[in-house]
């Protein structure tokens, strides 16, 4: 928390920090331990080099607590926070601090850059549509999207589907193997339990329609430029199947043209550039002598 030690540490368990630090420390730090000949105290201090919005403070915090060391975040996960900010501060044995630098930077510096990436696109759209939500996709790196989801939902964007086990999603990969949009989404209906949603990509007009009347909840329109997610709305509205259920957008979408694609009147615009793609926010750990 903000003034104290950190209470939690986010979607990591220790096993995971464990497993993170074992991949940077190997069989040991070798700097470390060649020049520190004693159990030096020493003071950090982790800041923004940017302005952002705050993701992977509590993660980090666990990292160098694990290793033994005292924390004291200064902000909290999901603040946006000005360049030049202390966000955390850390203090304990010397070698246990930069034993876990890297670690807690790279998740702290990752989490944050998803994050503003997010908040940054939620506000361009909603500029064009306040009600539209921003949402990440399945495009994270293997391992991490625990993490990745947690900075989306940080950065105040919709996490969409976690697993494949969240809601049932018809791909055109599905379509190929021989059903009809239609076919697909009434299938689905029979088989999979009331209490998941029912999606469907589609690619036309038709095929929106077709969906619609078989029952989907979400259509979302894949790869289709703005000005046809347009036309189809419209078609929808004038045959009455727009009401209760949602639209997205997928496919293309970018922080440059989000505004474009959240004009069109969709409910969720989904960016996988959002993960695929992340930048990370430039952070850093300043050390001194206690």
């Amino acid at each position: 928390m903000r003034g104290g030690a950190t209470g939690g540490c986010g979607v990591l368990t220790e096993e995971r920090i464990r497993e993170f630090l074992r991949e940077d420390l190997g069989y040991g730090d070798i700097t470390s331990a060649t020049l520190l000949e004693d159990r030096r105290q020493a003071r950090a201090r982790v800041l923004f080099r940017e302005e952002g919005v705050a993701a992977g403070l509590e993660e980090a915090a666990a990292v160098f607590a694990l290793l033994g060391c005292t924390v004291k975040l200064l902000e909290e996960d999901g603040c946006r926070v000005a360049a030049g900010s202390v966000v955390m501060e850390v203090g304990g044995p010397a070698a246990s601090i930069l034993a876990g630098e890297r670690t807690a930077l790279n998740l702290l510096g990752r989490m944050s850059g998803i994050a503003t990436a997010v908040a940054d696109a939620a506000a361009r759209a909603s500029r064009a549509n306040p009600g539209v939500r921003v949402a990440a996709t399945r495009k994270t790196a293997p391992g991490l999207r625990d993490l990745d989801k947690r900075a989306v939902e940080l950065g105040g964007g919709d996490t969409h589907r976690l697993r494949l086990d969240d809601c049932v999603l018809i791909k055109d990969n599905h379509l190929k193997l021989g059903l009809s949009v239609g076919e697909a989404v009434k299938r689905a209906r029979r088989r999979a339990s009331f209490t998941k949603k029912i999606e469907v990509e589609v690619r036309s007009l038709e095929e929106a329609v077709e969906a619609a009347e078989a029952g989907a909840d979400i259509i979302m329109f894949d790869n289709m430029p703005p000005a046809e997610i347009r036309r189809c709305l419209a078609a929808l509205e004038g045959r009455g199947l727009r009401a209760r259920r949602l639209f997205e957008a997928s496919g293309g979408i970018t922080p440059e043209n989000v505004e474009e694609y959240a004009a069109t009147g969709v409910d969720i615009l989904s960016m996988g550039c959002l993960t695929h793609s992340v930048r990370s926010l430039n952070v850093k750990l300043e050390l001194e002598p206690a």
